[in-house]
């Protein structure tokens, strides 16, 4: 009998360390399963900073290095061409890559450095308490924007797939959901092609990940994932913005 469905050999069977209803355990699961099926897991190395992303660095079976807030993209510039023949990606939250580590990563860009960025846009900073972040949504209310996010005072929600799609060291730059099957099936079938980027010298790759925060959010989890859909979906559109 062929197995068609199994536990990935880069994921360590241990509990989830994150809030019920959290996007980021099915994240994982993508990256891992995109690993396995390139079997360069010896050669990976994951880089992790600061926020609920930074609990990642236990739950896989292969190298993590955890770094400051906002430095993944530094330290992956680094381990990249340290360990040229390795995998090697970060993986941030929206505030941790978008906020104190944006020019990290616009550098990176810049430079076409060949690794792979995985974000995950869940429009705050959920680990420290909710606070406002670069992705937070006009009008969203958050622990720092208890009457909502004002445009006016704070400016509008940062595009970052969108921001680097022309700069030509990007060889891939996309946005997906994991809010219903079908946007998880493209979730995966992008980190998957990121990977392969990678792998064939072409340059920078992101995956910007669009998530539900319940606790966040204040939301239950089918609710969170429903908001996902209706707001976060209308804001940022899913889509490929740079394939090279």
């Amino acid at each position: 009998m062929r197995a068609l469905f199994k536990y990935p050999d880069s994921l360590v069977r241990i509990s989830s360390p994150f809030c019920p209803g959290c996007g980021h355990g099915i994240i994982h699961r993508l990256v891992a399963q995109a690993i396995d099926d390139l079997k360069i897991r010896e050669k990976t190395v994951g880089v992790v900073g600061v926020g609920c992303s930074s609990q990642s660095w236990n739950l896989f079976n292969f190298d993590f290095l955890a770094v400051p807030h906002g430095r993944p993209g530094a330290a992956a510039t680094g381990v990249k061409r340290s360990l040229p023949d390795h995998l090697v990606f970060t993986y941030q939250g929206d505030g941790d890559a978008y906020a104190i580590g944006i020019a990290e990563l616009m550098h990176a860009a810049i430079r076409g450095e060949n690794f792979t960025v995985i974000v995950v846009n869940n429009t705050m900073f959920a680990m420290t308490g909710g606070q406002m972040a670069p992705t937070t949504l006009a009008g969203q209310v958050t622990s720092t924007s208890p009457s909502g996010r004002d445009p006016r005072a704070t400016g509008t929600p940062v595009h970052f797939p969108e921001l680097i799609a022309n700069i030509p060291g990007v060889a891939y730059s996309a946005r997906v959901a994991v809010d219903s099957v079908p946007n998880i099936r493209k979730a995966g079938q992008a980190i998957a092609k990121a990977f392969r980027k990678q792998n064939d010298k072409a340059g920078f790759s992101l995956v910007e990940v669009l998530a539900p925060c319940p606790t966040g959010l204040n939301l239950k989890p089918a609710e969170a994932m429903a908001w996902v859909a209706e707001h976060l979906e209308a804001e940022f559109p899913l889509g490929e913005f740079a394939d090279r």
